[in-house]
């Protein structure tokens, strides 16, 4: 029984595999992971390649199949109709290059046939075996995510995207471009298609391109009819740029005429030949692969290091061991050091031992704070004082190069103890966060595992776990050496491995000018902390505590009867069942859904939905903030300090955690009064810089759209001048109403809002909505334009990247999930703006901080938040520090825009804030 018959047709199934566009794909998909073999080799495209196809071969289990690759030199054809034809491609990759002749001999191993005509490109190869393929009756899946070889696409024939598995039949294609397959040639004929440098007609995208193949059915058919449109423009491109569009057309047509060296039936399927497989997976050491493939495997993960081999742990314990230490570090070319304390909160850490390690396999401890249940030092210990004065010479010179991981932690740690690190100069923390942002968090343990197939010893394995947990100040000398000499060795062999991976790919750049130096500014602003009016803090939670008394009582006696609203089972009793409110659903649970997104859609149905939202948000400002900043307060400092997370988001953007700074609300009185409590001691100030409208304005720079540039040239209300085009009214005639509107429609189309989201924000219709960004998109054309680049380039590459170069990977951006293939999608667009917006703030950050130590010694960055950075000085250097602060972040990048800092200054944080 053949294959086809078993997945229920009688008929031959010929799947057909695009195999350049799928070894392009393998290799972007994979690109910012890094993968190589420990001699360095790459694997990552063969690895990803390899899946792929196996993946569908298993998936559509054909009864006949074939991989179609580009010969080199492209299509003769095509290229003598257009000479620059692709060549706005870039040469490929030297990582990609070097795996290419292993990707086409991966192929015979996996027993598909090859084909690669001279002079012919593979799309016409599958356009050729597709018709003699049909002309048999026979059915035909065509593997490919390029958009010209859904001509192709109908009766019998389908296309599968394989990188998120979506296939696509003739509606289906309708479904994606807005016209049948047979239309697609005339679609992009007329649109052009950016990704083989052929030009359509000028200001025709696709959407338009649709709309006039419904008219007027081909492309002869609109060039026929293009001297009566209405539109002057549209109607003037069509007719001087009818020759190009032709051109076009026969540039995207595809050749079914091909003269091939095989036949159909020659193409029968074949089993994976499973000894070259076997030797091809050992010899990549692709061992996971090999393993799901079942064919024998290969000794070691692709990312394991040649180096891990038995590690000399070298305990610190007389002057004679401290001289040998002191010694080898003063003859390392790079030093990793790494600090062992009683807890996590650097600034209240007490120093337990310093390990250190300077080559591969070895590993030192220095033990100075280890003491027994009684608090008593244990023997075995140097003077601590003694052997910090031996150290601290070499830790502080600059010249001398440091490694570790994350160290900003460690700088902080050391400070308390009386040392200022200097010299770092790599970290892998913020390496590995770099050559994988977004992904799982770089802790050592799992940075270490996964670059250099090294498990590290558990923390639980050494201070145990539950209650009988201790601190590592209560760990046997003899138990924390290994533990802690492993932390630095193991970081040293990350710093140089990861290193090398970031150079290899042109990105260490980014982690010497802009995350290295950014961990030292941001160890500042965690030591130094920011001080808090606890007594108004006191004050706001009594306030919003008998607020929220009140609506609680006022919501009772609008309800009719008592109820505990902080229950979601009486709470979706009551919306749902006794006051009757549309659009309920129940939970797996079987109780009624009542998040916060449910509430804000039945707010406007019913008064007790909106009590209920008010002692929400009430609560959660009370509780978050009244009630837990006071007790986070240093007890040592005096001020609070939280935690900035610099290798968390993928776009690059800080955060803070223990406790969260960055989402006190602005927006609501309440949220505002929060801020009052951030204050500067008597005699300073509290100076807010706030980047405006940051966003909108790279958004201006990247898409190149001349009429955001033209407003914020001229400096015009963006929002107004917006309210104004949307509307057709001169700016004075934008009343408040406009103004709101069109800056939610600024915002909202940077975030990717939906015509239904924006509706819902201003409580307008959806066709009034869907009005409104159709406006916009008419007053600044070239933001669409820029949007469905980023797509593009993030399907092509599975990541974007901001001014700065920061790599923003889209794992989902092929997800057969549309919810998830389209937050890819918004994010491909949102992504490079959020990024970039970091690469400035970050920028400024350290430049500020160099700045202000130059002039103004005694003033300190505190707070970062979004685009605003908060900054203390002595009352009379205010106004120097804050007319500083605004020449540093207005210089930090030349746009095509100019950048504008909105400054404030005050006794606090809500005075100095500029709204």
């Amino acid at each position: 029984m053949s294959r086809g018959a078993r997945d229920g047709a009688s008929v031959p199934h010929l799947a057909l595999l695009d195999g350049s566009n799928l070894a392009f794909r393998a290799y972007f998909a994979t690109r910012h992971l890094g993968m190589k073999r420990p001699d360095g080799m790459p694997v990552g495209a063969l690895h990803n390649y390899l899946q792929m196809v196996w993946s569908t071969l298993e998936r559509l289990d054909p009864s006949h199949a074939a991989v179609a690759f580009d010969p080199e030199g492209g299509s003769k054809a095509r290229t003598a109709l257009l000479p620059q034809y692709k060549q706005n491609r870039l040469a490929m990759e030297d990582d990609l290059r070097r795996q290419w002749p292993h990707l086409i001999e991966a192929n015979a191993a996996l027993g598909l046939p090859l084909l690669c005509v001279d002079g012919f490109e593979a799309d016409d190869v599958i356009a050729t075996l597709t018709r003699q393929a049909r002309a048999r009756g026979w059915r035909v899946s065509i593997v490919s995510g390029d958009k010209d070889l859904m001509q192709l696409v109908g009766e019998g024939v389908r296309q599968i995207d394989p990188a998120g598995g979506k296939e696509y039949d003739a509606e289906g294609v309708r479904a994606r471009w807005g016209v049948p397959p047979a239309q697609i040639r005339a679609l992009l004929a007329l649109a052009g298609d950016s990704s083989d440098n052929i030009p359509g007609v000028e200001g025709i995208g696709p959407k338009t391109a649709a709309a006039l193949l419904a008219e007027y059915g081909t492309l002869e058919g609109v060039l026929a009819a293009a001297d009566g449109l209405k539109q002057k423009k549209r109607r003037e491109r069509l007719l001087a740029q009818a020759d190009r569009a032709r051109t076009a057309w026969r540039l995207v047509g595809l050749d079914d005429a091909v003269p091939l060296p095989r036949t159909l039936d020659e193409l029968a399927r074949r089993p994976p030949d499973r000894a070259a497989l076997g030797a091809l997976l050992d010899r990549f050491q692709l061992r996971r692969l090999a393993h799901r493939f079942g064919v024998g495997g290969a000794a070691t993960v692709a990312r394991s290091d040649q180096a891990d081999g038995a590690r000399s742990d070298r305990l610190v314990a007389d002057r004679a061991a401290l001289d040998a230490l002191c010694a080898a570090l003063e003859q390392a070319e790079l030093i990793a050091v790494d600090c062992e304390t009683d807890s996590l909160a650097c600034r209240s850490a007490d120093l337990v031992g310093l390990s250190f390690a300077v080559q591969a396999g070895e590993g030192w401890y220095l033990p100075l704070g280890h003491r027994d249940a009684e608090g008593a030092l244990l023997p075995g210990q140097l003077d601590r004082g003694e052997a910090l004065a031996r150290l601290a010479p070499l830790l502080e010179d600059g010249g001398r190069a440091k490694c570790g991981h994350n160290l900003k932690f460690d700088r902080q740690v050391l400070r308390r103890a009386g040392i200022e690190l200097a010299g770092v100069r790599y970290d892998s923390l913020l390496l590995a966060y770099l050559l994988d942002p977004g992904g799982q968090p770089p802790k050592l343990d799992y940075v270490a595992e996964r670059y250099l197939g090294h498990r590290c010893i558990p923390f639980e394995e050494v201070v145990g776990k539950g209650r009988n947990q201790r601190s590592f100040d209560r760990v046997a000398i003899d138990r924390a050496l290994p533990y802690a000499a492993e932390d630095a060795e193991v970081a040293w062999r990350l710093c140089r491995r990861l290193r090398d991976e970031l150079v290899e790919q042109g990105r260490l750049a980014r982690h010497d000018a802009i995350e290295l130096p950014l961990s030292g500014v941001l160890a500042e602003m965690e030591w130094h902390g920011v001080a808090l009016d606890v007594a108004l803090l006191a004050r706001l939670s009594d306030r919003f505590g008998a607020r929220i008394a009140r609506l609680e009582r006022e919501i009772r006696q609008t309800a009719g009867s008592e109820i505990n609203i902080h229950s979601p089972r009486q709470l979706g009793v009551l919306l749902f069942e006794r006051l009757g409110l549309p659009g309920g659903k129940r939970t797996k649970s079987g109780q009624w859904s009542t998040t916060q997104e449910v509430l804000e859609q039945l707010a406007p149905l019913h008064e007790v939905v909106r009590l209920i939202l008010e002692v929400r948000s009430i609560s959660k400002l009370k509780s978050t903030y009244c009630d837990a900043l006071p007790r986070q307060i240093d007890r040592e400092s005096g001020r609070l300090h939280t935690s900035y997370n610099q290798a968390v988001t993928s776009t690059g953007r800080l955060s803070s955690s223990e406790p969260n700074l960055q989402n006190i609300p602005i927006r609501t009185a309440e949220g505002r009064e929060i801020r009052r409590a951030f204050v500067a001691p008597p005699g300073r100030l509290l100076i807010s810089a706030d980047y405006s409208q940051i966003e909108l304005r790279l958004m201006a720079h990247l898409s190149g759209d001349a009429g955001l540039i033209d407003a914020f040239r001229a400096g015009a209300d963006i929002h107004r001048a917006t309210a104004a085009a949307i509307h057709g009214v001169a700016d004075a005639a934008v009343d408040g109403g406009m103004r709101r509107a069109a800056k939610a429609i600024n915002f909202g189309i940077i975030y990717g809002i939906s015509a239904f989201g924006l509706a819902r924000q201003l409580g307008i219709t959806r066709k009034a909505a869907a009005a409104f960004i159709d406006a916009w998109f008419a007053r600044y054309p070239r933001v669409r334009d820029y949007m469905e680049a980023c797509k593009e380039r993030a399907r092509r590459d599975g990541f974007v990247e901001t001014i700065k170069g920061h790599r923003i990977p889209l794992p989902g951006i092929h997800d057969r999930n549309a919810m998830r293939r389209q937050y890819a999608e918004r994010l491909a667009i949102n992504g490079p703006l959020q990024g970039s917006a970091a690469d400035l703030i970050k920028m400024a950050m350290i430049r500020l901080h160099d700045a202000l130590a130059r002039r103004f010694p005694e003033a300190r960055l505190l707070l970062q938040v979004h685009d605003e950075l908060l900054i203390e000085a002595p009352e009379g250097q205010a106004d120097g520090v804050a007319r500083l602060a605004r020449e540093v972040m207005e210089s930090v990048e030349e746009l095509s825009v100019p950048l504008v800092v909105d400054l404030g200054s005050g006794r606090d944080w809500l005075a100095a804030h500029a709204l």
